[in-house]
């Protein structure tokens, strides 16, 4: 257990393993716990960072509203704090935004990148048959933010789970820590929504980033996230695609081996550092 203090907030990490750096970015409501079931054959092979990005869980939660350029600024700041660059790094969720958001700007940090669907629905908002999709989803969004903001923490989390991201009955099979965690995190997720850029990304300056991407998506999700997926692989000089079976929106947590195996064949196929 570790923490250091960069761009003015204390952010707590842990490593694992031996071998190139791998950075693991985790989603809105979560922290480094969630990517425990992948843990064990990620180590294997890499030298693992995980942390908790600020407003989560062990890490600082400063006050004032945030952005999602912030949490990028975070991520280049540990990883040159720790010297780990240039690394693999892979995001699930708002953790690949903020990765690919990152790649935009620093793009010397990275030897490879894996993102599992980005919810950038900023890329989407013109797609004619995914607009009543979309639609219903800014809706039950909107409910889960006003539970929160009326201090209903618990109702707002099981209604993301439920109707946004896992689906019906999903809160109750979720690991009894990884729902106290969602409460925790609850007020940072009120804090992402509020940023005006938070679902947005610059593809022009994305489709400069010339090092090898991974994307992935999960059959069970929501098809917005495929067509935001394919989006960005097609932006980008050296992407492909991978669909990871029965899965939805957090296959590390859902089919740990199915998603570490699509990881670990990714980077093996991108060779050795130089």
């Amino acid at each position: 257990m570790a923490s250091v203090r960069v761009n003015g907030v204390g952010l707590f990490y842990e490593t694992a393993g031996a071998g190139e750096p791998l950075v693991l970015v985790h989603g809105s409501w979560g922290d480094h716990h969630s990517w425990e079931p992948v843990l064990p054959d990620l180590v294997q092979r890499y030298r693992v960072l995980v942390y908790d990005r600020r407003g989560h869980s062990r890490s600082e939660r400063p006050p004032g509203q945030g952005s999602r350029a912030e949490d990028e600024d975070d991520l280049a700041a540990l990883m040159d704090e720790l010297g780990i660059a240039p690394a693999f790094v892979a995001g699930n969720s708002f953790g690949a935004s903020i990765v690919l958001g990152l790649a935009t700007r620093r793009p010397e940090l990275f030897r490879g990148l894996i993102a599992h669907e980005p919810p950038l629905a900023g890329l989407v908002t013109e797609e004619p048959g995914l607009q009543p999709l979309m639609d219903a989803t800014d809706q039950k969004i909107g409910s889960v933010l006003a539970h929160l903001r009326a201090g209903e923490t618990q109702a707002g989390a099981r209604l993301f789970v439920e109707e946004v991201a896992l689906g019906p009955g999903a809160w109750e099979q979720l690991p009894e820590q990884m729902r106290e965690t969602f409460l925790r995190n609850a007020p940072t997720f009120l804090d992402e929504q509020q940023d005006p850029r938070w679902a947005t990304l610059d593809l022009t300056a994305l489709s400069r980033f010339t090092e090898p991407v991974l994307m992935t998506r999960g059959t069970a999700s929501p098809s917005w996230f495929a067509t935001i997926t394919t989006r960005i692989a097609d932006s980008l000089p050296q992407a492909q695609v991978h669909t990871v079976e029965g899965a939805g929106h957090i296959p590390h947590v859902t089919h740990p081996k199915d998603y570490a195996d699509a990881v670990t064949g990714f980077l093996q196929s991108v060779g050795p550092r130089p």
